[in-house]
């Protein structure tokens, strides 16, 4: 056992033979060490693709939706295809290497390799969680964000990546300091054209008269992992569920605002631009509680 864990995975070019399942999928390696090559187009161009994953008692939660979005998005990227099995045995033997503790998480990462080396690159990374106890019961206050983008941005331009978890995340880490800057914990990206995307690693879903709603996923956002746990635990409380298009007036109207992500879960939204928001905590316990019970 061991407080973080890294497995280096064996990644074979895009012209080899499929992976032998008695070779050895990945190689154990220190987490601390050197290992990625300095002219990894990962390091020097975000050109590759990631998941993170939730790990309850050292249990992978909703590991066969986030190997599918991994999936998605490298194809995206037009990068090989990933060999699920020995992704998979890579997640599950990392989580079940972990120091025993109630919340960690994995980090998948595959990247296009060294330039014109045809070998991608890939590990999984995995760690203890920080406390997420404040987010979860005392709110987060986001402020809202242009992204600078069309809601229909994924269908005209789509070498923008929008929808795709790519490593390139330095707009998404700016827009954080910019909220941080602004005395809030998060963003809110909303298009030029006035429609609410996502956070900036995280998924909306709103309380509106009795429903959850969240949007389209066709606007250039991620889909959520989570989010769609929730819209199931919804469903199983006989509460309906919407993928709709969503304005700054219908986020003003909402009953309740969540932002939804792995690791830190539901966290309700307690202020948006610095206007208070009223939460519902007894409903956000619930969520939390189903999310962190997942089997599966």
């Amino acid at each position: 056992m061991t407080d973080t864990v890294l497995a280096v995975l064996n990644q074979p070019s895009r012209d080899a033979a499929p992976h032998d399942p008695e070779a050895d999928a990945f190689t154990w390696a220190t987490p601390l060490e050197e290992h990625l090559q300095v002219q990894d187009l990962g390091a020097i161009r975000g050109d590759g693709v990631f998941e993170t994953i939730t790990v309850v008692d050292g249990r992978p939660q909703a590991l066969e939706p986030h190997l599918a979005r991994f999936v998605r998005s490298a194809a995206m990227l037009d990068l090989p295809a990933p060999d699920l099995d020995a992704w998979r045995q890579a997640i599950e033997a990392a989580c079940a290497r972990l120091d025993p503790v109630h919340e960690a998480f994995a980090k998948t990462v595959m990247t296009r390799g060294v330039e014109g080396s045809g070998r991608p690159t890939g590990w999984v990374y995995a760690a203890p969680s920080g406390d997420q106890t404040p987010a979860r019961t005392k709110g987060i206050a986001v402020v809202t964000l242009d992204r600078g983008y069309r809601h229909d941005v994924e269908r005209t331009s789509p070498w923008l990546l929008q929808g795709a978890k790519t490593l390139s995340y330095a707009v998404n880490m700016a827009a954080l300091r910019e909220a941080e800057r602004r005395g809030a914990d998060d963003a809110l990206f909303v298009s030029s054209d006035g429609y609410v995307l996502e956070g900036t690693r995280a998924n909306l879903v709103a309380s509106v008269d009795g429903r959850f709603v969240t949007p389209r996923t066709d606007i250039g956002i991620l889909a959520g992992t989570t989010q769609a746990d929730v819209f199931r635990f919804a469903e199983g409380e006989g509460i309906a569920t919407s993928y709709e298009l969503l304005t700054l007036a219908d986020l003003e109207a909402a009953d309740a605002l969540w932002l939804l992500s792995s690791v830190r879960q539901a966290a309700p939204i307690r202020s948006v631009n610095g206007v208070a928001r009223s939460m519902d905590l007894p409903m956000t316990e619930r969520i939390n509680d189903f999310l962190l019970s997942r089997d599966a």
